[in-house]
């Protein structure tokens, strides 16, 4: 079973009217992993697509969605998945990959359907493409790692890049993921926007009862979502997307637009936060 939500570009005007119900309807991306579904966001910020697949037993299969209006969902598309479960397979234009936890498969375009098995919970993210490039499987150890942050502005992290252009290329997507240390809470500071790109978080490895405070919104007119696990927020590029957590989690970001350059962002100063 395949389902499909759409979800439209939000104007930084009409957020700074929103309350807190309209802030989670359009920018939480909930339930997204469910047992025995594969459930997607279509997003009109760059036409990303956030989603999860979970077998639970049996296979999965993503083929045609209606809408992308192509025969086959990654007919042109790209796909950035991550195993944030446990041992899975995924299958793809006669090939398979076996995953596992933290393992990042990327699919370029022209792959056609894509299976999922095994025990694995399958974050996926889609990104339109003009080219077909090289399927890989990137496991942890070859992730490039960056160590950022300290101990005393309670904001050490390990940085894990994947679909980067310091590891491989791809069309435009952008993506790996950020684990916070024990002790350690804050991510993404100082906060930052990218106007040439929009971002997805998605927060996993929480304890059922513990949240983010993902802070979003425009520099000067911040907003606030609480996040629980395996919960995804939609980044526009107007909005910082900073957090701080209750207890140890990781968050996955995948990144989308004019290029594919990590670096390209405009930085905030907690002292200019509003």
């Amino acid at each position: 079973m395949t389902h499909v939500e759409t979800r439209h570009a939000i104007h930084p005007g009409h957020a700074k009217g929103m309350d807190t119900a309209d802030l989670r309807r359009h920018f939480l991306a909930e339930g997204i992993f469910t047992e025995g579904q594969i459930r997607l966001v279509y997003t009109h910020y760059d036409r990303f697509v956030v989603g999860g697949a979970v077998p639970a037993g049996a296979a999965l299969v993503l083929d045609r969605i209606a809408e992308t209006r192509t025969d086959s969902f990654l007919e042109r598309r790209e796909m950035g998945i991550v195993n944030i479960g446990g041992p899975g397979r995924v299958e793809a234009a006669g090939t398979g990959w076996d995953m596992a936890h933290g393992d990042v498969l990327y699919l370029g375009m022209g792959a056609g359907a894509v299976t999922f098995a095994g025990e694995g919970r399958f974050y996926i993210t889609s990104a339109p493409a003009h080219r077909a490039l090289p399927h890989r499987l990137v496991t942890v150890a070859e992730a490039k790692e960056v160590r950022l942050g300290a101990a005393e502005t309670s904001n050490k992290r390990t940085i894990r890049q994947f679909i980067h252009p310091l590891v491989m290329e791809s069309c435009q997507l952008v993506l790996g993921y950020t684990s916070l240390e024990d002790g350690s809470v804050w991510n993404t500071i100082p906060s930052h926007v990218h106007d040439r790109r929009m971002e997805a978080y998605l927060y996993h490895g929480m304890a059922p009862e513990s949240r983010v405070l993902h802070l979003m919104g425009e520099p000067q007119e911040t907003r606030h979502l609480f996040v629980a696990n395996e919960q995804a927020v939609l980044s526009p590029p107007w909005s910082i997307h900073s957090g701080a957590g209750i207890g140890a989690y990781t968050f996955i970001w995948a990144m989308a637009g004019d290029n594919v350059d990590y670096t390209d962002m405009d930085f905030v100063q907690p002292g200019d936060l509003r």
